[in-house]
C-alpha cells in the first residue's frame, strides 16, 4: 500500500493586521509558514509576520482541496471567521 501524503488546509492570521487571514493547502506546514514569512514577494508579503490559527489534515487531496476552496468562498470566510478565527 502506498504511503499517504499529508494534505493540510491551514488558516493564518497576520500579526501586523489581525483582521487579515490567509487560507492555503500544503503537505509541509512548518516549511510553508516559513515561506510565507520570508518570501520577498507574493500575496502574503505585505502582512508579515503570519501565525497559524488552524490546521486540518485530510486523508485525500480531493477532500483537502474541496475544503480549501470552500473556505475561500463568501460563506466559507464567514464560517472561518465565526468558528475558526473568532475575535474576542
Amino acid at each position: 500500500m502506498p504511503a499517504l501524503e499529508k494534505r493540510i488546509v491551514y488558516l493564518l492570521r497576520s500579526e501586523a493586521d489581525p483582521d487579515r487571514h490567509y487560507v492555503g493547502l500544503t503537505g509541509n506546514l512548518p516549511e510553508r509558514v516559513l515561506r510565507h514569512n520570508r518570501a520577498p514577494s507574493g500575496h502574503t508579503a505585505s502582512y508579515r509576520p503570519w501565525s497559524v490559527l488552524v490546521s486540518i489534515e485530510f486523508r485525500t487531496e480531493r477532500d483537502a482541496r474541496r475544503f480549501e476552496k470552500y473556505l475561500k468562498t463568501g460563506s466559507g470566510r464567514a464560517f472561518a471567521k465565526r468558528h475558526l478565527a473568532p475575535t474576542e
